[in-house]
């Protein structure tokens, strides 16, 4: 008797919008929700390629909003998609005394309350482990496991593959769910030997998303995953970096320039345009070697 079930895929049509009702809000702390939708059965996926993002729609006063959100479940859930959402309030940053249409609009949100989603986009895919080898690998049977991307470097191009050996990552606020959703596949595959360093920046200490996670999965896969954090504004006891990303901190932290390692940038504008990009430019690494959400 085979016991494996095909998948009902939710998100059959990119082009398409699927309305998917909110079953579940949690807070997470001050600004920050896990919003969970519910799926059109119990065994239903999203069905979204990992390094793919989803994008939501809601008129809000009379306007279309699109906003793009990468989900913190995977295929592997069935019947729900969660999100974790930062809430941009009225009245909190100077710049946007509004706040954010779309954050306010899916805080404001009740249970059996729909949305629609669209997807799935993005110009990343993580197609899992594959084999490299070379003459003297093959003379002495070696085979080195590492993970195959398929990136677009433009939205309409063709996918170009490429071969990973250490996967360096540059997050800022919840520029850490696209990062967590393949740190959590990688882990989660026995034969995939992708390595993974994880440079996080937040404002305080307590924005840090996921915190618990990301260090229960660095300690129980000490050869494959680590992370480091950085705060604008620390805390008196703080054994990490402080202030925007440097370039001194990407070469403590993460991979060097060179081939098999690919850096993955995520976050708002001024960490990927005034931090993130500057850094890693001086440090030598070639517009091949990067890629930003």
């Amino acid at each position: 008797m085979n016991s494996k079930r095909k998948d009902l895929i939710t998100l059959q049509d990119p082009d398409s919008k699927y309305p998917l009702p909110l079953i579940e809000k949690e807070q997470i702390n001050h600004n920050t929700r896990r919003f969970r939708f519910g799926l059109p059965s119990l065994d239903h996926v999203l069905g979204l390629p990992v390094g793919n993002y989803v994008h939501l729609l809601a008129r809000i006063n009379g306007d279309l909003v699109i906003r793009a959100y990468t989900p913190v479940s995977s295929d592997d859930d069935r019947g729900f998609v969660d999100l974790i959402i930062k809430i941009y309030f009225k009245n909190v940053h100077p710049k946007y005394p509004e706040g954010g249409k779309m954050t306010q609009y899916l805080e404001n949100m009740k249970i059996g309350d729909t949305i629609l989603f669209r997807g799935p986009t993005g110009q990343l895919f993580y197609q899992g482990p594959g084999s490299q080898t070379n003459r003297a690998a093959e003379v002495r049977n070696i085979f080195v496991l590492l993970g195959r991307l398929a990136i677009k470097p433009y939205k309409m191009s063709q996918p170009e593959k490429k071969l990973v050996r250490h996967l360096g990552m540059i997050a800022g606020g919840t520029g850490i769910t696209p990062m967590l959703q393949l740190i959590r596949h990688i882990t989660k595959n026995p034969s995939d030997k992708t390595r993974m360093s994880l440079l996080f920046a937040n404002q305080t200490e307590e924005d840090i998303l996921m915190r618990k996670e990301l260090e229960e999965l660095a300690s129980t896969h000490l050869d494959q995953f680590s992370v480091w954090y950085t705060l604008d504004r620390p805390p008196v006891e703080w054994n990490y970096s402080s202030g925007f990303v440097t370039a001194n901190m990407i070469r403590e932290h993460l991979p060097p320039p060179g081939k098999g390692t690919l850096i993955l940038v995520c976050g708002p504008p001024p960490l990927i345009h005034t931090a993130a990009h500057p850094s890693l430019e001086k440090l030598g690494y070639t517009k091949d070697m990067i890629f930003t959400y």
